[in-house]
């Protein structure tokens, strides 16, 4: 079995993936982490009993028709001002048709993606492979962000038609829960989240059409921790939902790049 894995180009979310490729080739499965070239040369090495298993692919980070909107060499968030991110997400687009050819090329068995790629969604399903949406955020982060139908359209009008929506636990999480965000934080979220960028497409919207063509979703939590929103998101999200145990900065892993501090990853309960 061959599984391919593409995460945001942020280390608060390639770290993850790398050791859930960790975590995959310890069952005897071989995994492909899908990254542009500095981002690879940024992560450890696999361990060396899994080596054989696991493979770093390096796809050339695009060229921008302006070379001016991203500093030379900035491949992650880590890389660039806040105010940038929205042309990495450009690049990042830019990837599509490379990681199509990929796909193309060597006919994995199952794709694993972060939030972002929404463009996966065509590509499985013209190739035939189903994929997995794996988040690196908690199960309670999720829940209370909520389910696609709530995101975009009249869902979002009804739901989230303000930054003061995210203040509250929301109607869909029906047992007791503090899980919301403070107005300064849920301002800065609504406007990052909902707004159309440069891109050319809003955070909620790509994340909408991730969820609602996957065929499963993976978190980043445990039932012993979380078993209440696991259980939650199964009814909200319509497909299964896969705990995976929380992770724990491994003692053989060296530094990585600091610095993907985001709203969404605050929340607490």
């Amino acid at each position: 079995m061959h599984v391919v894995m593409l995460p945001w180009s942020a280390f608060g979310h390639i770290i993850p993936f790398f050791q859930l490729s960790i975590a995959i080739a310890k069952a005897g499965i071989r995994v492909s982490l899908v990254s542009t070239p500095r981002n690879i040369q940024r992560l450890p090495k696999p361990p060396p009993n899994l080596s054989s298993l696991i493979k770093f692919v390096e796809l050339p980070f695009p060229i921008m028709e302006d070379r001016k909107v991203l500093p030379e060499g900035a491949e992650a968030t880590v890389d660039i001002p806040f105010e940038k991110i929205q042309y990495l997400k450009v690049a990042f687009d830019l990837l599509q048709q490379p990681f199509k050819q990929y796909v193309a090329e060597t006919s994995p068995d199952w794709i694993i993606v972060d939030f972002f790629p929404y463009w996966v969604t065509e590509i499985s399903w013209e190739y035939g492979v189903p994929f997995v949406y794996f988040s690196v955020f908690s199960a309670s982060t999720i829940a209370f962000v909520g389910p696609p139908y709530s995101l975009v359209g009249d869902g979002r009008m009804r739901f989230r038609p303000s930054s003061e929506s995210l203040t509250s636990s929301p109607e869909w999480i029906t047992f007791p829960s503090s899980v919301a965000l403070k107005d300064f934080e849920a301002k800065a979220l609504y406007s990052e989240f909902f707004a159309n960028d440069v891109s050319g497409a809003s955070t909620a919207a790509r994340y909408a059409k991730i969820i609602n063509s996957c065929q499963a979703v993976a978190v980043r939590s445990c039932v012993e921790y979380e078993g209440e929103y696991l259980n939650l998101l199964g009814n909200l999200m319509g497909k299964p939902v896969i705990p995976r145990s929380m992770y724990t900065r491994s003692a053989d892993l060296p530094d990585y790049p600091q610095g993907d501090g985001a709203a969404c990853g605050r929340l607490n309960h």
